[in-house]
């Protein structure tokens, strides 16, 4: 019943936004009036939902530059979930599949998310030259390496993407690790379950420290396993 509560929400919110935000953002140019009160639809769709959280390191993390956030992803909750955390606006990569959605894709490309192909390997790398450029606008961004959703919970490899994007730009890392959402909406369920979930903001990765990409990837990978039970690392 809250998972239908959930989606009958989103569905008549999403709409009313849109009626007012897209005629609003053409007309002054600015995104941000829509783009956080979509964060507000989604953060009250996932607590109707009946999804708790504690957050673990968020209000330790310095906003003295702008961050990529790397997280693993377990279930269709993380993004709705962990992006109206954040402070800040932040743009995400998201696979090319959701621009074609009515509403939300063109707010996504209002909001500067980047589409990506990663079935094609120059639009990929296309799409991460955008991101950079999106990036150096000051804007922090939502990453989830492992390219999709872990079936079980475990860590899946990291692609190799976003990493090329971090020491272009040479914007910090946060790692972040997500426990809990693949019991709530594992992959192939429809109906989300109530529970809590922790989120888990690691210390900042600074690229520059790094003689190339591979040993990037290892120690951002390392951090956030380090938050995930021993059988799921």
């Amino acid at each position: 019943m809250r998972s239908l509560l959930t989606l009958l929400w989103w569905m008549i919110a999403a709409p009313l936004t849109a009626l007012w935000g897209f005629p609003w953002t053409l007309l002054t140019g600015k995104i941000d009036a829509m783009y956080w009160t979509a964060l507000w639809i989604a953060r009250v769709g996932v607590r109707m939902a009946g999804i708790r959280w504690t957050l673990v390191g968020l209000d330790q993390l310095p906003m003295t530059s702008n961050y990529i956030f790397m997280s693993n992803h377990i279930s269709n909750i993380d993004p709705p979930l962990l992006i109206p955390l954040l402070p800040r606006r932040v743009t995400v990569i998201v696979k090319k599949e959701l621009f074609k959605l009515p509403i939300l894709g063109p707010a996504m490309r209002l909001a500067d998310f980047v589409p990506i192909d990663r079935s094609n390997r120059e639009a990929a790398i296309g799409s991460v030259r955008e991101a950079a450029n999106v990036v150096r606008k000051g804007l922090d961004m939502v990453v989830f390496p492992e390219g999709t959703r872990s079936p079980d919970g475990r860590l899946l490899p990291f692609k190799k993407g976003s990493f090329y994007l971090a020491m272009d730009t040479d914007v910090p890392i946060v790692p972040v690790t997500i426990l809990g959402t693949e019991k709530l909406l594992p992959k192939g369920a429809t109906l989300a379950r109530p529970g809590t979930v922790r989120v888990v903001f690691h210390r900042p990765i600074d690229p520059k420290g790094f003689a190339d990409r591979d040993e990037l990837i290892d120690a951002v990978r390392t951090s956030v396993a380090s938050a995930l039970p021993e059988e799921r690392r």
